[in-house]
């Protein structure tokens, strides 16, 4: 785990993040930034809310989970947005696997304290439909749209996020346009400039189709896929069959947007514009973003804030890794820092 105000020079593994340390995660799970996450010991049940945005003429799904429903009155919690990637909705943050254990990172996350929301970006999941590509653009504008709901019920200004893969992306050009909206951040299989990557290398042999479709083919097998394409074993295949379950509700076809930008148009997130306090999660086996170009992002950000961490026995997908426990601590370790006295 590195956290410095100085560049990384050498790549870091985490290797010995295990049970104990995990154990030692649950046992204060009900302290973040001092008393912000703490909840009572009344709101014992996680509670769950849809809401619409609106982007112009796109109507945007949204949905909570928090340990209680909010009262008027009680003090806010932090939020923590969450930020889909491209070949699948929100859905693969609050997934339901029957006798493999917790698969929710929302709900995990809501037993924390936090205030967790997340959204379909258009094009996706139960959000409206366009002809638009559903680019990281398009992603950044339907945040806009969205963080005005959370702001109104939340009563909060500023927010985490974190994002998976194109999610991350996402997130991460939000916070450039956007930095008086972002508290802390998480980028997790992130992408700076690709180069060295053989998933998009091997993408990029489809970028005549990108420029000229706005929609591509997402089957079971894709679904599959990503689980599997670096290296077989660092997710379980009950997780990924629930999720292609639960994916395939909404057809088996996905933007184009996303997959053209990261074959044709990176960087799109350029760490001297993210001001916000960064944590890069990668997994040691992706095979998208290799240890050189997250390195190079890192040593660029301007906040000494910031921390790079590779997961062992983990590839791209973090959210359903077999180690998913990993990402969490790590996660909920860096959001839930304490102010730092001297500056």
């Amino acid at each position: 785990m590195i956290h410095s105000e100085h560049p990384l020079r050498r790549r870091t593994f985490i290797k010995g993040i295990g049970a104990g340390l995990f154990a030692g995660a649950l046992a204060d799970s009900a302290s973040a930034q001092g008393s912000d996450c703490t909840v009572g010991a009344s709101a014992t049940k996680i509670w769950s809310g849809e809401y619409w945005a609106k982007k112009g003429d796109v109507p945007l799904w949204m949905f909570r989970k928090r340990l209680g429903e909010s009262k008027p009155g009680e003090s806010s919690r932090p939020v923590l947005f969450f930020v889909h990637g491209s070949s699948v909705t929100s859905r693969v943050f609050d997934l339901n696997v029957p006798g493999r254990g917790e698969y929710s990172v929302m709900d995990e996350f809501a037993r924390h304290g936090f205030d967790c929301w997340t959204m379909d970006h258009e094009n996706y999941g139960k959000s409206g439909r366009s002809s638009g590509n559903s680019d990281i653009a398009s992603g950044v504008e339907d945040l806009k749209a969205a963080v005005e709901i959370v702001a109104r019920e939340t009563g909060r200004q500023k927010f985490h996020f974190l994002g998976e893969s194109s999610g991350a992306l996402r997130a991460g050009a939000y916070a450039m346009v956007a930095p008086e909206r972002v508290d802390r951040l998480v980028f997790a299989a992130f992408t700076y400039k690709g180069e060295g990557s053989p998933t998009l290398t091997k993408r990029a042999e489809q970028l005549a189709y990108f420029r000229s479709h706005n929609m591509r083919k997402r089957d079971r097998e894709m679904i599959r896929s990503i689980a599997t394409r670096d290296k077989p074993g660092t997710s379980d295949p009950a997780a990924v069959e629930v999720l292609a379950d639960v994916e395939m509700q909404f057809g088996d076809q996905v933007p184009t947007g996303t997959y053209l930008d990261m074959t044709a148009n990176l960087p799109v997130v350029h760490p001297e514009k993210v001001l916000a306090p960064v944590l890069l999660v990668r997994g040691e086996h992706d095979g998208i973003a290799t240890v050189a170009d997250l390195e190079e992002f890192y040593n660029k950000l301007p906040n000494g804030d910031r921390q790079f961490i590779i997961l062992p026995g983990t590839a791209h997908s973090v959210a359903l890794a077999t180690n998913r426990q990993l990402f969490w601590h790590v996660t909920r370790a860096f959001l839930t820092m304490p102010a730092p006295i001297a500056t």
